[in-house]
């Protein structure tokens, strides 16, 4: 199902392939607006454009070493624009990981697992 009004997504994870394939993935199941960032600053530089959602991969700094954390970037978000809607992305199961990022004003903690993508598309239609 595609919502009415094309929504602009901002995609922050430090995998390439996992963004790639969650961009390919809502760009087919939802035709929005899906653009992709390597790290938080990137987004953080791009807000701009504001963004209606940003799908914010909790550990950041796998790759790029110098790169802040999800949490560091939420934070960042939310004190930049409340209403910029931020779904978090994490491979981490902890409740508490969970409940933190829920605090700092995610809408949701999605877990990597074999239907995150569904989550993610059902929520950025709603």
């Amino acid at each position: 199902m595609t919502s009415k009004l094309a929504k602009k997504i901002f995609v922050v994870d430090d995998d390439e392939m996992m963004s790639a394939a969650l961009e390919d993935y809502l760009t087919r199941k939802t035709h929005h607006d899906v653009h992709l960032f390597n790290t938080g600053e990137a987004c953080l530089e791009h807000l701009y454009e504001s963004p209606d959602i940003v799908i914010l991969d909790y550990n950041l700094n796998s790759v790029y070493k110098n790169a802040a954390n999800g949490m560091k970037i939420l934070e960042a978000i939310k004190k930049e624009d409340r209403s910029i809607r931020v779904i978090m992305l994490s491979s981490q199961e902890a409740y508490g990981t969970a409940l933190q990022t829920i605090t700092k004003g995610a809408e949701e903690y999605v877990i990597k697992a074999e239907d995150a993508f569904e989550k993610i598309a059902a929520l950025c239609n709603s």
